[in-house]
Parts: structure tokens; sequence; C-alpha cells
């Protein structure tokens, strides 16, 4: 199990990271690997990208297999300290087209991976969940005690996996630990796929001077949370005294709203684009607001944004022109 601090002096902890060559899964191979921790991870590259773990590949135990498949996840949970599971087909609008494939990665393939920690004697696993659970409910901003009311397939799917996490932690004594991630961006992120976050998607069409298109009247607002942030989260959680964590939700975020007409502008003046937003109807299931109260996480495992909104922006944005050079 993940020590203390003052253990990990002469403690070498061994991770498994599903979904390690995706955006948030590759940031924290990267990260624990450069701690000096083992770092096992599997991914079955349908969304995630080989490139992401080019730098580290020697330093890590990496497994190409699909978390719908029972007996490869178990294989992958014998000898794990604990896990960080990352692995999903991400993105609201991918489940609306195909909600079976959505629920089999995502609820099946949790399912699995729950099985798989419980049999290989896994002490804590950590769960991306999402902040999408919150629906469109009135109430600024979001705390973990309000009810959940997921709209689409995708955050039901997501809350499904907390609810199995809590049911493992009570029945199993497994300690699980849901993180709601609020909006995560930054370098790595896909821009090129249809279900890409907008930060990515915009910072590439702005650099390449090409149209971009802003859905609805862009005051739709998020509560957008730079990498460096969730990276931070999970390496504290995984440090957080069980009694502190076990079996408990907390929002990831930045604990600040910005709407999308100001998230262009700022990408605007960072890009020097100068091109008038392409406007187009609203993704069906969106959320319409979004903006998290973080003090539950900071009071259970210190957690504090290290990165602000604009910072992280700008970071996204050398990170963006770096590759074009």
């Amino acid at each position: 199990m993940p020590k203390s601090a003052a253990a990990r002096l002469t403690f070498v902890a061994t991770y498994l990271i599903t979904g390690i060559a995706g955006f948030v899964g590759s940031h924290l191979a990267h990260a624990l690997v450069a701690r000096g921790d083992h770092v096992r991870g599997l991914d079955n590259f349908s969304t995630g990208r080989r490139a992401n773990l080019a730098s580290i590949a020697e330093k890590i135990d990496l497994i190409t297999a699909d978390l719908t498949d029972p007996e490869a996840v178990e294989r992958a949970c014998k000898g794990v300290d604990a896990i960080l599971h990352q692995g999903a087909l991400p993105s609201v609008p991918r489940s609306i087209k195909d909600p079976r494939g959505s629920h089999r990665a995502n609820i099946d393939g949790t399912f699995n991976l729950l099985e798989g920690a419980r049999h290989a004697g896994v002490q804590r696993v950590l769960y991306a969940a999402s902040s999408s659970a919150y629906g469109n409910q009135p109430g600024f901003p979001r705390v973990e005690t309000m009810l959940p009311q997921p709209i689409a397939p995708y955050p039901v799917q997501k809350l499904t996996g907390e609810l199995y996490m809590q049911s493992y932690a009570r029945v199993y004594g497994l300690e699980t630990v849901c993180l709601r991630y609020f909006n995560i961006f930054g370098p790595r992120q896909a821009p090129d796929s249809p279900y890409s976050g907008v930060i990515a998607k915009w910072v590439r069409q702005m650099l390449a001077g090409e149209d971009a298109t802003l859905e609805g009247d862009g005051e739709q607002g998020r509560d957008f949370t730079y990498i460096a942030n969730a990276v931070s989260a999970n390496l504290l959680a995984l440090a957080a005294p069980a009694d502190k964590v076990a079996g408990r939700v907390f929002n990831v975020a930045s604990g600040q709203r910005s709407s999308l007409n100001e998230t262009w502008a700022l990408l605007a003046g960072l890009t020097g684009y100068t091109r008038p937003p392409q406007r187009v109807e609203r993704r069906a299931g969106d959320i319409d607001n979004s903006l998290a109260d973080i003090g539950a996480a900071g009071e259970a495992f210190g957690y504090q944004p290290r990165v602000s909104f604009a910072e992280g922006l700008a970071r996204t944005v050398e990170y963006a022109r770096a590759l074009q050079a």
C-alpha cells in the first residue's frame, strides 16, 4: 500500500494505471515514474496513444489488453499496491451515439477492475469519476452531497462506477476513492477527435488559422481544471489515510467558473487568432454550467489547485506550438 511521505524514503510502490496511454493516464504515469515508483499500465489503445508514453516506455510495464477481458485485468492487478483507474470510453456524444459500447467499457470494465483488485489483494483504487454526474440541477457550487442527476448515458455509467466503488469499500474493505474530474485540459489531450475537449480543439484550430466553432451563445460555464491539478489530486489521495478517503467521493476542480466566451477570448489572445467564432447548435446531453466546491478534497487530503486557469491555458498553447515547430 502507498505509504506516508516519510515512509516513502524506503518504500517503492507498484501502481497499475488503466488507460495509461490516454490523456490523464499518461500524465499520471510520468509523475509516478519521475518519483521512482514502479508503474504498470493497461490500455487497449482504442483512444490512447503510444506517443504519450514514448519517453518512459523503457521504465514501465505495459500490458495491451481490454478492460472487458476479466482474465487479463486480473493478471494485471497481481502484485499491485494501488490502482489508478482512468480507463474508459469518455465523452457524452460518444455515449449517445453508441450507448452499448460505452456501457461495456465503462461499467463492465470497471466491474472487472474491481473484481481483479479484490482477488489480487490490492488495497486502494482511485477512480476517475465525472462531474457530469451532477447534471443540470440548480445550485452552485456543486457539492459532493448533492443528489446526482446525470443526463446522458456516459454520466450514468460513470456514476454507476462510483456506486460500485463505494459498494466494494463497504462490503469487501477495498479502499476506493472517487475523484470527480471537472473539465480537465492540458498538453497531450487529443485535439483531432470528434469527442475531444473544447480547449484542445480550439488550440489546434486557432494555431492552424482554421475556422473554429463555438456552441450555443457561449455563456455556458465550465470549471476548467489544468492537468497538473488532477495529477496532484491523485497523488495526494494515494497517500491519504484510509479513514479520510476510503469509500468517499471528491470533486477535483479549480473552484472557478469560466464561460466558453471568456475562454475563447483568452485563447484568441494567446494564439493571435482574429477570426470570429463559427456559431453552431449545442450538443445533446451537455450540461449548462459547472462549478465545484473543492473544500472536501482540501480537508481530506490537502488538495489545492497548483496551476491557475490562465497559466494552464498558456502552458497548453506553448506545448501545442512546440509540436508544430
